[in-house]
């Protein structure tokens, strides 16, 4: 029965992990046909990728798609990472009856869905004056209730006596932060690192309001770019959405270890 049990456990492991893969797999074939050999359900690599990538690149500014992405999801991620981790510390070391109260109304606010407060944002970037700008798309972006809390509970397990210590040895706040809280949640900070640049990537719909010029254009904007007109050319398209993924794919991959100690950690 012990041993029934280990094969269909390795069976159910097998099939979970091949539709795991099989996007990928699918969105790599599709990037190497021709947009015929796409719609008649070819499964396997062709020899169209070159010519795919010309075809791209003569319809698609990729490059500059590419560094306003890179540029946007970075500086998007570090500002993120230090702000919410100075919020969650702030929260959980200086605690106290109104910071409780603060924190459950940002909770609160996490159940509205973006697209309830998005009009009164543009409203209001709009009346400030900063619709396509940087500063308008990345405001809404750079403090999360989900990162305030993740910060918040990882800081529940930093030892307090730590810094009582330092206290005593005369280091300031800030030093006890940068100093001592950030190498010890390091793995946190990669957890945080995953999600904020993920988010920040694939972000699709506030870029597509708030930057209204050409020269903003990112790989989520550039790869709706690809399915406007008469017809789809589907193997652009797939080499498309594959250059979009790459990214974050590589990215998860490299931090997935701390991902996965950062939010275990954080819920303990």
């Amino acid at each position: 029965m012990t041993k029934f049990k280990t094969i269909l456990s390795y069976i159910v492991l097998v099939l979970a992990s091949f539709l795991s893969a099989f996007p990928l797999y699918y969105m790599f074939c599709g990037a190497t046909n021709t947009s015929i050999d796409i719609v008649r359900g070819r499964l396997l690599p062709g020899t169209h990728l070159a010519e795919n990538f010309r075809t791209l690149l003569s319809n698609q500014n990729l490059g500059l798609a590419m560094y306003n992405s890179f540029r946007n999801a970075i500086v998007i991620t570090v500002v993120t990472l230090l702000v919410c981790s100075i919020a969650g510390y702030g929260f959980e070391i200086y605690h106290d009856k109104g910071k409780d109260i603060l924190m459950s109304i940002l909770l609160l606010a996490m159940m509205l869905p973006f697209v309830a407060i998005m009009i009164p944002l543009f409203k209001m970037f709009s009346s400030w004056k900063l619709v396509n700008t940087w500063i308008a798309l990345a405001l809404p972006s750079i403090s999360t209730p989900f990162m305030i809390m993740l910060f918040r509970q990882a800081a529940r397990s930093f030892p307090h006596d730590i810094i009582e210590a330092a206290r005593l040895e005369g280091l300031s706040e800030i030093k006890i932060f940068f100093k001592m809280f950030i190498p010890v949640m390091k793995s946190t900070y990669g957890a945080a690192m995953t999600v904020t640049f993920m988010n920040a990537w694939n972000n699709y719909l506030w870029p597509t309001i708030i930057l209204q010029d050409k020269n903003q254009l990112t790989m989520p904007m550039l790869v709706a770019n690809l399915k406007s007109g008469y017809s789809v050319d589907y193997g652009m398209l797939m080499l498309g959405v594959l250059i979009c993924t790459l990214p974050t794919a590589i990215i998860f991959l490299c931090l997935q270890k701390s991902f996965a100690n950062g939010i275990t950690g954080a819920v303990k």
